[in-house]
């Protein structure tokens, strides 16, 4: 029987000769070879948010990608069955997807991933048999003078890993497939404060680094990259390091290209008119042509951002359920959401 401590172990030998070694040289930090070819065919498909034209909504996040021939989850929802039941009503099957990505700790982005692992494996041994996460989505979370340990992915880690799942830490960006990127932890530039808010108690939880208790700036956030003949498709979860920095470190990391469509959560939704007015300068600057505002984004604040952005009802919708991003097509909103 494996034993626990090799199943933690981030690297393996094995796992350096497994089809998507790249990726675990990222949790090895590793360098990277810059990305020598772009990504030709995309498709986002959106599981999980709280707007749906079919299906169910929550308060969480979920998306297919298809990018290439390749299949891939990004986050896994806020409950244990909504991925699932949204792929079977869209007829998604996901038990195809080998890897799934992980943006950030929080429930909302993770709980639905050990009863998809385990739905799946049962018809596909590999489905979503690799988690990719970034550095720091392990630390303990703690409120002061409390000894629980309050970051649920530290509950969910060994039941993921009884599966047979591995997980691979991502210490720095990387290339996962040609053209194909995750940032990794993200720089903080700038001082965006997109975090907290969203759920009871979560502001007075704290980070354990080092042994000391400080400031839960949710340093694991991490979000997707694709780098396009159009420009750069940056999908993110919630988009706790700001979305400024995490578009400037993809510039940085991928190419300065500009953003050709923002897809997902950017938590703005309770930000105040100073930053919003901010953000979408440097948006405007970044050269937007296309824009889902899902999850913890804000209604308003999509509206707001179609007229700042100079973008209409074709390329800047409220995120839902069903909805897609086709790179050929672009967006696909439904009928709610326009």
């Amino acid at each position: 029987m494996t034993s626990r401590r090799s199943v933690v172990r981030q690297l393996t030998l094995a796992a350096l000769a497994a089809p998507l070694a790249p990726s675990l040289v990222a949790g090895a930090g590793r360098p990277f070879m810059p990305a020598r070819r772009k990504v030709q065919q995309l498709r986002i498909t959106i599981l999980s948010t709280m707007l749906a034209d079919s299906g169910l909504g929550e308060w969480g996040f979920a998306a297919l990608v298809e990018v290439d021939g390749r299949r891939l989850l990004f986050d896994t929802g806020a409950h244990d069955d909504v991925v699932s039941r949204n792929a079977r009503d869209l007829r998604l099957a996901l038990d195809t997807v080998p890897e799934v990505i992980l943006s950030h700790n929080h429930g909302d982005h993770t709980v639905g991933l050990v009863p998809l692992r385990r739905e799946l494996a049962a018809t596909r041994a590999d489905a979503l048999g690799r988690a990719h996460v970034a550095e720091g989505i392990f630390a303990p979370r703690r409120r002061e003078g409390e000894p629980a340990d309050l970051n649920a992915m530290n509950r969910f880690r060994p039941l993921y890993e009884a599966t047979g799942g591995v997980f691979v830490v991502h210490k720095q960006a990387g290339e996962l497939l040609p053209g194909v990127w995750l940032t990794g932890p993200v720089p903080r530039r700038y001082p965006e404060r997109n975090w907290g808010g969203a759920a009871a108690g979560r502001l007075e939880t704290k980070v354990e680094i080092g042994g000391r208790l400080v400031e839960d700036t949710v340093p694991d956030d991490m979000s997707m990259i694709f780098d396009t003949e159009q420009g750069l498709v940056v999908l993110t979860g919630c988009g706790h390091a700001g979305v400024v920095n995490t578009i400037e470190h993809a510039r940085a990391v991928v190419r300065p290209a500009p953003v050709h469509a923002l897809i997902g959560g950017i938590h703005l939704f309770n930000a105040s008119e100073q930053t919003l007015a901010w953000t979408e300068d440097q948006l405007r600057g970044f050269g937007v042509r296309h824009l889902i505002g899902a999850h913890c984004t804000g209604v308003e604040v999509v509206y707001r951002f179609r007229q700042s952005l100079g973008l209409d009802r074709s390329r800047c919708v409220v995120g839902a359920v069903g909805q897609v991003f086709d790179l050929a097509s672009g967006i696909r909103a439904g009928a709610i959401a326009r």
